[in-house]
C-alpha cells in the first residue's frame, strides 16, 4: 500500500502533535503487517509556490500547445501530482492555525488541482475528480474544542478540505480532530489525544480489513 504522508506543522517533531499522530497512524497500519511504501512530504520543508500568473495561463493552455517555458512553469507541479495520483492513500496531518488550514497546505492545494491531471473539464462546464478511489484520512490538532459551543461555528478547516478534495473526486473523506489542546487544562488535552488515538486505530484496522 502506497501512502502519501504529509506534515504541515511549522513545529519540529517532538513538540507537535498532529506529527506525532500521523507517526502513531502509519504505526498501527504496519502493525496490521501491511506492507508500506511511504512517500513523505514535510510542506513546512518543501513550501509549494503561490499561484503566478504564468502559472494559471499555462495550467489551461492545451498540453500540446504549451510553449517551452508553460511546461518549465508547470514542472514542479507535474511532478507533485503525479506523487498524489501514484498514491493509494493520502495521510495529511495538520494542526488548525487561525481558524483554518496551514498556508503551506492551501499552496499544496493549488498545486495539484490541475485541469486535465487530477480532474477533467468538458466543454459543457461540468469537472468531474481523479482521485476517485482514494482513501483520504486529514488528522488535525486544534487548540480550542470546536465540537460545540461558542467555538464550532468557527471551523473553516473542515469545509475547505471536504470541498478542495470532492472536487478532485474524494467522496468520504475521514477526520480524526485531537480538540481541545493548546486552549485547555492538562487533563482535557490528554483526553483529546488519547480520543484521537482510539480513532486512529480503529481506522487502521479499517484499511488493513479492506486491502
Amino acid at each position: 500500500m502506497k501512502i502519501m504522508h504529509i506534515d504541515t506543522s511549522a513545529k519540529i517533531a517532538e513538540k507537535s502533535n498532529s506529527r506525532m499522530l500521523g507517526q502513531f497512524f502509519l504505526k498501527q497500519l504496519q502493525q496490521q503487517n501491511i506492507d508500506l511504501d511511504i512517500d513523505y512530504l514535510d510542506l513546512t520543508k518543501d513550501v509549494q509556490p503561490h499561484l503566478t500568473s504564468e502559472f494559471v495561463v499555462a495550467t489551461y493552455k492545451p498540453a500540446n500547445e504549451r510553449t517551452t517555458e508553460m511546461k518549465q512553469v508547470l514542472a514542479a507541479s507535474d511532478v507533485m501530482c503525479q506523487r498524489v495520483i501514484d498514491a493509494d492513500a493520502l495521510v495529511c496531518a495538520m494542526p488548525m492555525y487561525n481558524w483554518t488550514i496551514p498556508a503551506t497546505f492551501k499552496t499544496f492545494i493549488d498545486t495539484i488541482i490541475r485541469t486535465g491531471v487530477t480532474y477533467d473539464l468538458f466543454p459543457d462546464g461540468t469537472t468531474q475528480g481523479k482521485l476517485k478511489n482514494k482513501k483520504v484520512l486529514f488528522i488535525t490538532t486544534r487548540g480550542a474544542d470546536l465540537r460545540s459551543g461558542d467555538f464550532q461555528h468557527m471551523d473553516a478547516m473542515t469545509p475547505v478540505l471536504k470541498a478542495s478534495f470532492g472536487f478532485l473526486g474524494v467522496e468520504n473523506p475521514q477526520f480524526v480532530n485531537a480538540q481541545p489542546l493548546q486552549f485547555a487544562d492538562q487533563e482535557a488535552r490528554t483526553q483529546a489525544l488519547a480520543r484521537a488515538k482510539e480513532e486512529l486505530t480503529y481506522i487502521a484496522h479499517k484499511w488493513a480489513s479492506e486491502l
